[in-house]
């Protein structure tokens, strides 16, 4: 294992003190465990709080995006490992400002079993909460299943737009409304082409040939939906454009939000060689494409691969995405 770090079991938290030493103006540790990022100014008295957790090895995505118009507070455990559930309620604690909490966060088995835990242990403080799960990794289920479906980079989307409405002053019911659209409005693909590991376990968390490639693999290595030989930057975003459009058409007046994910070690350079297929299809298709994000927004350590999310808007939606909104890793203005 070649990496840049100390003691492996140190690496979370050397990583959250030097995140929240390097942008005061947006983070600070809240509680005991040092595991609950919160915004540097709390929300103002009133508003609804949106809090999300998961694992570390993803950033930006899950601490990256507390910051105004977007969350208020995130419990984050150790790599690809789900916070505690006493962790993911100090972070429901540090969201609230008196108007309830949305918790706000991917399909996976640990994080919903914790947040559930949480939402019980904040009863005794008297904070109402309510959930959305996102679930739109399209190769992890078929669209009967759709429950059954890995939450991935669409959660960027769903932090953008709660944050936007709860903001926008709107009640918890609201919130979670228009949160619940943005995630069902959805869907993401990805491919991999080389493992990452995990620092406390030192060795890659799958294996794959020089000359290969997985479509479809989760962000934590989970089974793609076929292995082969590495394709051209072409055919690999024209199959991942067919899955994705399968699942949700598009067509003449549709508007969409379009984000190329590198996960990791992919550069820019190769993310825009694939927005252009990706551009070319709307465009057949006769959809608009609106604010496009091209670049490193929700990552799997080292691994190198890509992930494309579409996100079909209507005009609320559209007006949310468009918000002014800030962090250390995107600012709208």
């Amino acid at each position: 294992m070649k990496k840049i770090l100390n003691n492996p079991v140190d690496y979370v938290d050397e990583m959250l003190a030097g995140f929240t030493a390097a942008h005061p103006e947006f983070y600070r540790l809240h509680g005991d465990s040092g595991r609950v990022v919160a915004r540097a100014t709390a929300g103002k008295a009133g508003k609804v709080g949106i809090v999300t957790g998961g694992g570390s090895g993803h950033l930006p995505v899950f601490t990256g995006y507390v910051g105004p118009g977007l969350l208020d507070a995130c419990a984050i455990g150790d790599v690809f490992a789900s916070p505690s559930a006493e962790q993911m309620a100090d972070a429901i604690r540090a969201a609230d400002s008196g108007a309830g909490v949305l918790r706000l966060y991917g399909n996976y088995g640990g994080d919903i079993m914790n947040f559930d835990m949480a939402g019980d242990l904040v009863e005794f403080d008297d904070i109402r909460c309510t959930t959305v799960v996102l679930a739109d990794d399209v190769a992890s289920a078929k669209p009967d299943e759709a429950d059954k479906r890995r939450g991935v980079a669409g959660m960027v989307y769903a932090f953008k737009i709660a944050g936007a409405a709860a903001d926008a002053g709107h009640d918890l019911d609201a919130v979670t409304a228009v949160a619940q659209k943005a995630a069902d409005a959805c869907r993401s693909v990805g491919v991999a082409l080389s493992p990452c590991t995990v620092p406390q376990a030192g060795k890659p968390t799958f294996t794959i040939a020089d000359d290969e490639m997985e479509m479809g693999m989760g962000i934590h290595g989970e089974p793609g939906v076929w292995r082969g030989k590495l394709r051209s930057a072409d055919a690999i975003a024209g199959e991942m454009m067919d899955r994705l459009l399968d699942d949700m058409p598009l067509g003449a007046g549709d508007r969409v939000s379009v984000m190329v994910n590198s996960l990791g070690a992919t550069p820019p350079e190769e993310l825009y060689i694939l927005y252009r297929v990706v551009k070319a299809r709307l465009d057949a298709a006769g959809a608009t494409i609106v604010m496009p994000l091209i670049g490193r927004y929700a990552t799997s350590m080292e691994m190198t691969g890509v992930s494309f999310t579409l996100f079909k808007l209507d005009e609320q939606l559209e007006t949310f995405l468009k918000a002014p909104c800030d962090c250390a890793f995107w600012s709208v203005k």
